[in-house]
């Protein structure tokens, strides 16, 4: 049987129509000879009727099914005013079970007091559930619409490296072995920080992507081994036009997907006033209880003391250019010098970060050596882009906004995990794949790795 309307579609006007739904069953009520069951696909839920069809008694939880029947209107007291296809059922004259199901390890509709672990274990179950899929649909739009807007702002999306060049940002590396290069390793991105710079020196002056990044890194409720964000670079631009081209698309992007209207331009504060006034460097600064209250976080330090180690460490990225008025601090006061390095803040949860880049290989160098790395470090680890820098390499800025947390905020979510399809636990497993797991020994030696065991 083919499909001829979802079951979200049926109105009071299709009353008499032949209609044939494909979804799976969602609620089930017996009336002697009658059988009322709520079909659901993607769309949404339609009753429809059995009358004495024997067939249909074997019908349970999460059965995927065809039917086939007559649009008409429910009895009088039965109407669902909740649902667009509440004034309606289907009077089913043909019946086919394309799946039966074995009864689900948790009602849909009632996840309340099921651990996250079950929920993620049998997560193909989870994302049937509405408000699941509400939150992915979200998710889509956010993303169309970011990408809508920023194609019609001249921006060009370019995918950068997966595999690449282990360079530490602050967090640990997932690294992969190179079959072909024995003892030499790929890492995977945690972020596309350096290739994005290239592509300005590339001349591509605007550039987007929406980036897979990893970060071997203790997890929390807003972070993921793996996560995704709307990276972004321009060529010749300063605090102002990064500022201005935020709000514009998060204002296109928020009255497109939730049909709200951001005020802007978003206020903005500095590092110092913000941990004066709330000894934090990401505030929540909202008097009333505003839905979202935006705010820009601006000239953070550049250096900040490692106790531990005894030496200067970099309070962003080292390819973040000081306030120039700041810059003979670097070598005799660094803890006074500030950055060109901006935050945005929503209700008090950091979901952007960015900078000016440092774009002259002397300033890069001169950093470089501030935070510990000698030349011969510096050449082994960022040589291919103090190289570039030589080729005139034009001034240019950046931002990426963690598209999780981002929209876990616009979902009304607790956790980034509600807005990710299939993601990992806090102790960074997938209970559905069981990963990570071990890998076959033969794969090991092509590998030239070797387990060593844990130290009891």
């Amino acid at each position: 049987m083919k499909r001829t309307h979802t079951c979200g579609e049926l109105t009071k006007k299709d009353i008499g129509k032949k209609a044939t739904l494909v979804g799976w069953v969602y609620k089930r009520r017996d009336h002697g000879k009658l059988i009322f069951i709520d079909i659901r696909d993607r769309y949404g839920v339609t009753q429809i009727v059995f009358f004495k069809m024997k067939e249909a008694e074997e019908l349970r939880s999460e059965y995927v099914i065809a039917v086939k029947g007559v649009a008409q209107e429910r009895p009088k007291g039965t109407v669902n005013p909740n649902i667009p296809t509440g004034e309606v059922e289907l009077g089913v004259t043909e019946l086919e079970i394309l799946n039966p199901s074995l009864t689900p390890p948790f009602e849909l509709d009632n996840t309340g007091e099921i651990s996250e672990e079950v929920r993620l274990k049998y997560r193909y179950i989870d994302l049937r559930r509405p408000d699941m899929q509400k939150k992915l649909i979200l998710r889509h739009k956010v993303i169309k619409s970011m990408r809508d807007y920023l194609d019609k702002q001249d921006f060009i999306e370019v995918e950068t490296p997966v595999l690449t060049k282990s360079t530490p940002e602050g967090a640990r590396d997932f690294l992969v072995p190179s079959r072909l290069n024995h003892g030499k390793f790929f890492a995977l991105p945690q972020s596309p920080q350096l290739f994005k710079q290239l592509l300005m020196v590339s001349g591509l002056e605007r550039y987007f992507q929406i980036a897979k990044c990893f970060r071997d890194e203790d997890l929390r409720a807003d972070r993921q081994p793996e996560f995704t964000q709307l990276d972004m670079e321009f060529s010749f631009t300063d605090e102002d036009e990064i500022f201005a081209t935020i709000e514009k698309l998060l204002k296109y992007t928020f009255k497109e997907a939730l049909g709200l209207d951001l005020k802007t331009p978003f206020p903005r504060m500095s590092y110092k006033d913000a941990m004066e006034k709330y000894n934090s460097d990401k505030p929540d600064i909202r008097e009333k209880k505003e839905g979202f209250q935006f705010l820009w976080v601006t000239s953070f330090p550049l250096f900040k003391y490692n106790e531990e180690e005894k030496k200067w460490d970099m309070e962003h990225h080292p390819f973040t250019y000081p306030l120039v008025e700041d810059i003979d601090l670097i070598e005799k006061d660094p803890a006074k010098v500030r950055s060109r390095a901006y935050d945005l803040v929503i209700n008090g949860v950091e979901i952007a970060s960015g900078s000016i880049r440092i774009h002259k290989r002397d300033l890069q160098e001169k950093i470089f050596k501030r935070i510990g790395l000698s030349a011969e470090e510096a050449k082994e680890r960022f040589g291919f882009l103090l190289e570039a820098f030589q080729y005139g390499a034009p001034p240019h800025g950046g931002i990426a906004l963690g598209l999780d947390r981002l929209i876990a905020l616009m979902a009304g979510s607790d956790t980034i995990r509600d807005v990710i399809a299939f993601p990992k636990t806090q102790k960074a497993i997938c209970p559905l794949t069981d990963a990570p797991s071990s890998v076959d020994e033969t794969q090991l030696k092509e590998l030239g790795i070797r387990i060593e065991k844990e130290a009891k």
